[in-house]
This record gives structure tokens, sequence and C-alpha cells, in this order.
């Protein structure tokens, strides 16, 4: 059993209109997807339990999407799809709110009706949690003895006392020493009313295995690499991996990032013919945004949003003058294509040195997001931090190379392009600041004026290379050989397992 607070689609033969029930915030939504149609595919008897987000699920801005709710229901044979009732979901608008007070409540109603209604009914052999919105539910399972792997997409956790948790109607008591808290407990009573429960760490602490998006990033965890994280959920994580229960799998990118089917690009391309393909992308792109019109001109793409905080674009406003400027023969280009808080400070920087036909910054658009890896040369990714990433694995499929800070997922994905062993897909520095970024910058410049053959060459090798290597089959088949390992036994073909009385859970 799959639980997971969103999902971008669920595979025909499970649910017949598969735009019926869509609720997606993020990554978490594509992974679940993608794992789930490749279980049910393969034969295992794959079961998901979701929020019954109602509204979400009738789009009304989208008349092709609007259903009956009688006829979802009737959409899902073998009762495999598991929608958790509760008014909390029915009408909101999108997966989650900014509002603490809010997202304790659905989470703890989330876990109330799997923990409650559905577990006992289903009777899984193994669940599979994603985020502090499940974090709860390794704690029963270890109860009853069945494996849990807990995935965290997300730092991030929320809290509330063992007598939230009972007041919501989950029986705390019945497996309150397998959560964690905020302080080491005595004993239930003493810690019902004042301990706070930590969401994230009691998912980690109480699941049989653990897992990160990346292997890279987990490293970092362990190594106490980002200070963001938490001590206790570092050493929790770093228990897991001593004794063998954790790992680092990394996510994929949505499908529909695909130069060859990408409806939305002005020309279709696969690796074989990018080299027209991608200039005719790129003056549909400059004159989109209205740079000058150059097809020879190399171009720059920012694909993440504009923080700071993690993504690193202050180390690209040091220098963004200089670029330009240092190429401005070859009139170099930069495109942002993003929201976040430095983009008034962007643009500022562009009116102040008149930069209007060579740097274009326009807010995050899906259709210009398209346009910009099929029409850029290189995309800048200086991630502080990065624990997966997919704007890394998105553009080399389209034949743009990422410049990026060697970190976390971008590790994992991204190695230095070596002409001379015919290897790489990428320009990696190794140090967070500008001048990395302005070395990583002068190399993928060298390899933009190598000779036309060779880098035509690299390109659809890196192509090739990425459409088979970031795609959300390898990732599932990571997952199954967990699954296999936790259970010790293949996946399909299982035998059929006796049924316990729904009072034992």
């Amino acid at each position: 059993m799959i639980i997971t607070p969103e999902v971008t689609y669920l595979p025909v033969g499970m649910l017949n209109d598969t735009s019926v029930l869509r609720a997606k915030a993020g990554g978490l939504g594509d992974v679940s997807a993608a794992l789930i149609k490749t279980l049910f595919d393969k034969g295992a008897d794959v079961h998901v339990a979701i929020p019954n987000y109602r509204s979400i699920f009738h789009d009304h801005s989208n008349p092709s999407l609007t259903r009956n709710f009688n006829e979802i229901r009737l959409k899902m044979p073998n009762d495999r799809i598991h929608l958790a009732e509760d008014r909390a979901f029915f009408y909101l608008k999108k997966v989650y709110t900014n509002e603490s007070v809010q997202m304790i409540k659905l989470a703890l109603a989330f876990q109330r009706e799997v923990i409650n209604n559905i577990l006992p009914v289903v009777q899984p052999d193994i669940i599979h949690c994603n985020d502090w919105m499940t974090g709860l539910i390794p704690g029963i399972a270890r109860r009853f003895g069945t494996p849990s792997l807990f995935t965290i997409h997300n730092i991030f956790s929320m809290k509330c006392t063992l007598a939230h948790i009972e007041d919501s109607g989950i029986d705390g008591a019945l497996f309150w020493d397998n959560l964690f808290y905020d302080r080491i407990p005595n004993d239930y009573f003493e810690s019902r009313d004042t301990n706070p429960v930590d969401f994230l760490l009691s998912g980690v602490f109480s699941s049989h295995f653990v897992n990160t998006v990346s292997p890279h990033f987990l490293t970092e965890i362990i190594d106490g690499r980002h200070d963001f994280i938490p001590e206790t959920l570092r050493r929790e994580i770093s228990n897991k991996c001593t004794s063998g229960c954790a790992a680092g799998i990394l996510n994929a990118p949505d499908p529909s990032f695909n130069p060859v089917s990408d409806n939305v690009i002005a020309r279709q391309y696969g690796p074989e013919e990018h080299d027209i393909g991608k200039r005719v992308n790129k003056l549909d792109l400059q004159e989109k945004l209205g740079l000058t019109k150059n097809k020879s001109a190399p171009v720059f793409f920012w694909p993440s949003r504009l923080d700071n905080t993690q993504k690193g674009c202050q180390l690209l406003a040091h220098i963004l003058y200089d670029t330009v400027s240092r190429y401005w023969d070859q009139m170099l280009q930069i495109v942002f294509i993003a929201d976040g808080d430095y983009f008034d400070h962007f643009l500022n920087i562009v009116k102040f040195h008149g930069l209007g036909k060579r740097v274009a910054v326009h807010g995050f658009d899906q259709n210009m997001e398209h346009s910009a890896y099929a029409g850029s040369d290189f995309i800048l990714m200086p991630s502080k931090f990065e624990p997966c990433g997919l704007p890394q694995m998105i553009a080399p499929i389209y034949g743009s190379l990422p410049v990026a800070h060697d970190t976390g997922g971008v590790h994992d994905t991204i190695t230095h392009l070596d002409l001379k062993n015919n290897s790489g897909n990428g320009f990696l520095f190794k140090y967070f600041d500008s001048p990395g970024l302005a070395w990583a910058v002068d190399q993928a410049m060298i390899f933009f004026n190598a000779p036309k053959a060779q880098k035509q060459n690299q390109i659809t090798r890196i192509m090739n290379e990425s459409i088979n290597a970031f795609n959300h089959d390898v990732t599932a088949q990571q997952y199954i050989r967990l699954y296999e390992k936790m259970l010790n036994r293949p996946l399909v073909n299982k035998k059929p397992k006796i049924q316990l009385k729904r009072s034992n859970l």
C-alpha cells in the first residue's frame, strides 16, 4: 500500500479514466504516480491511499475534469484505490495550505482514516509512506509487525501533542512508544499533554526502512553538511543507515519533458536532429522574450525559483553584468523563467545596465519553461543544497547542459564534461561562491566554441544517455528492489496471505 497526500495520475486498469483523480503540488505526485503504475503493470497487488479532495478532483475550472462523485466510485475496480474521507479535504483548492493549524488538522484526518478504516481492510504486506503527513503510520505498522518504508521528499515537519493526536480519533496510546517526541518520554501519561510529537521524525524513527530522494543528499545529511537539518533528524537517519535500513533513490522528471513528443515547443526534435531543432526553438524563445534574435547566440536558462536560501541566485546576481559583458561580442543571453524573492532584483540589474536585449526576466509559466529548455544551450543551477533536483535531469534530455554546483542530487546526476574521454553531461563547480559559478560558465563557453561536429556528437550522446537514465521506470525499479529486500521475497506472484480480523488493527 502506497500512502501519499498527492498523485499526478493513476494507471489505466486501476482507474479507467486517468484524469479523474489528480492532486499534485510537486515532485511527490509524479513519483507516486510512476511508482504505482510500474507496480500495477508488473502485476503487483498495489493499493493506494489518498485523501478525497473532492473540489480538486472536480476541477470546475476545467469542465473536462468535472466528475460526479458516484462516477468516480464506479471507476475503481477491485477496491485498490482508497479515498480517505473527511470534510477537511472536501473543499480544498490545493493540496497544502500555509496555515500550520490547518495542515496539522489535514494530516491527522488523513492518517486517522488510513489507520482506522483503510489498513484494517487492506491488510497490506508492506506500507510505503511519504513525507511528514504520513509520519504517524509507520508507528502503527511497527506495532503490528508490518514492514514500512518512509520516504523523505522534503525536510519539513509539524508537531503536536499526543493528546491532540488522540482527540483527532487516532488511538495514540496503542503505539505511543513508537513516536518521536521533543524530549525523551518517561511514560505515556507524563508525555501525553506536554511533550510534542514530531511527525517527520516519527516516520523516520518507527519505519523499518527510510529513503531520501538522492543518494548523495543522504550522505550529506549523515555527514552533517547542512545546518538547516536538525541534529535529531541527522542522528535518526544515521542510525537507520548504520543498521543497513537507509537508501537514496532519485526522483525522475515528468514524462512530458521530452523534445521528441513535447507539443509546447516550436519544433519537436530528437538526439539525431537536435541541431536544427534547437536553432528553431532558440529563435522562437528569443522572439517571445524580446531578446535579440540570433541562432548562434549562447543562451543560458535559469529554471529554478529565485530563492537565495537554496537556489543560489545571489551568486548569479553578483556576476550577471560581468558575465554578459565578457561575452558581449558572442551575444551571450540569459533567460529567467521563475518567480521568487530575487525577481525584482534581477529586473533592476537589467534595467540599470540596459540589458533588455540580452537578459529576459519572466515569471514562471509552464509553457515558457518547456520553450526555454528547448531553446537554451545551458541551464544555470548553482544551488547551495539540492535534495534531488529535476532541472538538471530535464535539461540534458533537451540537449541543454547544466552549469551547476556539485551538491545533493546534482552530484548523482551530473558529471563534468570530458571531451577526451567522451564522458560527462555538464559543468560542475565545487565551492559555493560566485567565482566558482563564473568558472563553470567559462567552461560551458569553451564547449560552446568547440568544433561543430565535436559539439554535436557530445550533445547527441548526452541526450540519448539522459532519456535512458532519467525516467520513472528506473526510479520505480529501485523502489521495487527495496520492497523485495524488506519482504525478503519477490514482490509479484506472491502466495495468498492469511486474512486477519478487522479488530486486529
